[in-house]
């Protein structure tokens, strides 16, 4: 009895150690090493970019789970979209969402401008019909002309630019962790697949810069109120 009880605790044991090292991320496949890693602006915490197209179908297929996830990020980490640029139509549609964001209007209208292109076939790159788009949310055209122009969102277009150069960013969806760790629908395997290996990616960023995960997970400590 006592010799059936060891071998079930043995094998259970080597049935976890199976799982464990399959649950491991594979350089190469699941992602893959940014040369040279590029700095982060987090602020201390482990930086998440995602590079992205309201006209990429792969992106608008993993936005539902990029979005979900985004709502509950650990108090040590920081998400950024950057749009893709570079042709006229990319550019077109990264003007629409710094504007948006410039605006304060990308939070209702980030995933609608996905569904537009998406589920309407609305062609947002062109200007007229986003123009119409735009008047059928609220917006009002005169208002956003003036912010796509402004030198706030044409920097920050500028600045997309620089910014898919220095990540090498030759095709969209594109998830960076911290500089250094880059995966995508096509390294995980399929959107929904993205974000476990994107947490593990962040667990793997923490290692290097220090931190546990049991300490990532407490919130700031507040400042002690000083004796009168």
């Amino acid at each position: 009895m006592y010799l059936r009880r060891i071998l079930a605790i043995a094998f259970a044991t080597l049935g976890l150690a199976a799982v464990s090292a399959h649950a491991q991320l594979r350089q190469g496949q699941d992602f893959t090493l940014l040369n040279p890693p590029q700095a982060t602006d987090g602020g201390g915490k482990v930086e998440v970019i995602e590079f992205f197209s309201y006209a990429c179908g792969h992106c608008f297929k993993l936005e539902p789970f990029l979005a979900s996830w985004a709502k509950k990020l650990p108090p040590d980490v920081v998400f950024k979209r950057v749009p893709g640029v570079g042709s006229g139509a990319w550019s077109q549609l990264g003007l629409l969402f710094y504007s948006l964001e410039a605006m304060g209007k990308l939070d209702p209208l980030h995933e609608k401008a996905f569904d537009a292109m998406h589920k309407e076939n609305l062609n947002l790159a062109n200007p007229k019909i986003r123009e119409q788009w735009l008047a059928k949310q609220g917006v009002d055209a005169a208002q956003y002309n003036g912010v796509e122009k402004s030198f706030t969102v044409q920097s920050k277009l500028a600045r997309a630019t620089q910014l898919m150069g220095a990540y090498k960013v030759d095709g969209v969806p594109m998830v960076i962790v911290n500089g250094k760790y880059v995966t995508s629908t096509g390294h995980a395997g399929g959107p929904e697949k993205v974000i476990p290996v994107v947490e593990q990616l962040i667990a793997m960023a923490r290692k290097d810069m220090g931190t546990s995960t049991a300490e990532a997970a407490k919130p700031a400590a507040k400042p002690v109120a000083a004796k009168k």
